[in-house]
């Protein structure tokens, strides 16, 4: 049984391993304090080409989440999300949970426009609603799409001109910004977001997010509310060393390129094959639409989630590849695919 379920299944890349291990008996000073973890801060303040930004390592995407929105908003401001949204969908209430009520809107292939916050501004009005403050994206988006430069600019201007929090979840960052067609870089990010995090958890690392906050109002006091929240790693270096080696030279790229490559592999095959898919996606998630016998069919040797019904003989089905997908499986897939079709 392959999984194509999800790019975070493998541990992490042995570049990362071996930089642990060779660090491992160093006494170094605790909750991201250690040399390592400036010198990661550094090493992607030079990809940014900015070194006024603040850099914190934390855990997982759903920990920065919560503590970039609930840190950033005053009690009685509210996100506005896609109603595919990471916070809305598949985090429990915990943005909910701080009091802070997620606003969601519909959106187009899983992305928010000017449009769609203008909606929900003209609607809340006064102070007998919440007050939307905090405009919440992802990159890629959680159908695999991604924003143009154009596109992020227009709701960068947008949400300054209505004084406006601009967010970007980053967990698969890397995916979107080595994906074919990608205009946008790190550097823009910076220019262009209040904060925004990258994503190391689905792009080779053990664990760990990198959240930017580029916002000089936003930066006051943030570790204090990383340890209120139970999010000050003690042994933060452990953060700080995979980051290094991610970014040190062009790792964190790389990884993502080879999983956008996999997908790529798959996504032509299966056009090939004749069928359609859920969306259009150029980074290492792809939604193919297969009939329900044949989805059957390939659960038997492969994991991949049933992402949502399409008719009543066909299911749109999700399959990742990550960092670590051999080419090998990709092929071996494509081969069962085409056996079983018949």
């Amino acid at each position: 049984m392959y999984s194509f379920k999800n790019d975070y299944s493998e541990g992490a890349h042995p570049n990362l391993l071996e930089g642990l291990m060779k660090y491992n008996l160093e006494q170094v000073e605790g909750y991201g304090l250690d040399s390592w973890s400036e010198k990661a801060r550094e090493a992607i303040k030079g990809k940014l080409e900015n070194e006024e930004v603040d850099i914190h390592f934390l855990v997982g995407g759903t920990q920065t989440n919560l503590l970039a929105i609930s840190a950033f908003l005053r009690p009685h401001e509210a996100v506005i999300a896609t109603t595919s949204g990471h916070i809305f969908v598949h985090e429990t209430g915990a943005i909910e949970a701080t009091g802070h009520k997620v606003i969601t809107v519909k959106g187009k292939k899983g992305k928010l426009s000017t449009e769609d916050i203008e909606e929900v501004l003209i609607y809340h009005t006064d102070e007998h609603m919440v007050k939307p403050k905090f405009v919440y994206i992802s990159q890629s988006t959680e159908i695999g799409t991604i924003y143009t430069k154009a596109e992020l600019e227009a709701l960068s201007e947008y949400c300054k001109k209505q004084n406006l929090l601009f967010y970007m979840d980053g967990a698969r960052l890397g995916s979107a910004l080595t994906a074919e067609g990608n205009d946008v870089s790190l550097k823009d990010l910076a220019r262009l977001l209040d904060a925004f995090y990258i994503g190391g958890t689905k792009n080779g690392a053990l664990m760990g997010e990198a959240l930017v906050i580029c916002n000089p109002s936003l930066k006051e006091d943030f570790r204090y509310h990383i340890k209120q929240k139970g999010a000050l790693l003690a042994k933060g270096s452990v953060l700080g060393i995979q980051f290094l080696e991610l970014f040190k030279e062009d790792l964190f790229f790389e990884l993502a390129d080879h999983a956008n490559r996999m997908a790529a592999l798959l996504r032509q095959a299966i056009k090939e094959e004749g069928y359609s898919f859920f969306t259009d996606s150029p980074t290492n998630q792809i939604f193919p639409i297969f009939p329900n016998l044949l989805i059957e069919k390939l659960q038997a040797t492969y994991d991949f989630y049933k992402w949502e019904k399409w008719d009543e003989g066909h299911s749109a089905v999700r399959l990742v590849t990550s960092w670590a997908t051999p080419e090998e499986k990709v092929r071996d897939f494509i081969k069962d695919l085409k056996e079983w079709k018949k």
